[in-house]
């Protein structure tokens, strides 16, 4: 592969920023840059123009602790955040939660369906649980005393079957 120089003139603080990125990614001046550049057309390849611009006002306190955190991302990371790069990152990460909320509410109502359909299908079409019936499952007006009661006309009727079976 033919190579061919590239020079250029930049910034006293961008150069800076850059050495240090190289020194500590441990490649090469032109590994670099090759690999900035290959990043850039790439980029521009899928966007292709598509961008939009979002605008929008913020509290001078908000901004201020913005400013703030951005200075000591840059004191602790050794690279400089944008404003932009922060606000992006923010938002890709909450659209990435928010997806995965989504997704985890979309299984649940899906198994609600299927329990749904299952107790459907078990009961011939009849719901377990009445409509009127209360969380302890009582019927309004019903007793625990009318509840006992009525489990033991139903244990009598199934003692009833079972000895007319048995003759």
């Amino acid at each position: 592969m033919q190579t061919k120089g590239l020079s250029c003139k930049l910034p006293l603080e961008l150069h800076d920023r850059i050495s240090e990125e190289i020194r500590q990614s441990g490649v090469t001046v032109s590994q670099f840059v090759e690999a900035v550049i290959n990043e850039h057309y790439a980029k521009g390849a899928s966007n292709m123009g598509r961008t939009r611009t979002m605008a929008f006002q913020v509290s001078e306190e908000l901004f201020q602790q913005i400013k703030a955190y951005l200075i000591r991302y840059e004191q602790v990371y050794r690279r400089k955040l944008t404003q932009r790069e922060f606000v992006i990152g923010l938002i890709e990460c909450a659209l990435e939660e928010a997806e995965d909320e989504f997704g985890a509410l979309e299984t649940v109502r899906e198994d609600e369906r299927t329990e749904e359909e299952t107790e459907s299908a078990v009961c011939g079409g009849e719901p377990l649980v009445s409509s009127e019936e209360s969380e302890d499952g009582e019927l309004p007006g019903e007793t625990e005393d009318a509840a006992v009661e009525a489990a033991d006309a139903d244990m009598d009727e199934s003692d009833e079957l079972e000895e007319n079976e048995a003759c």
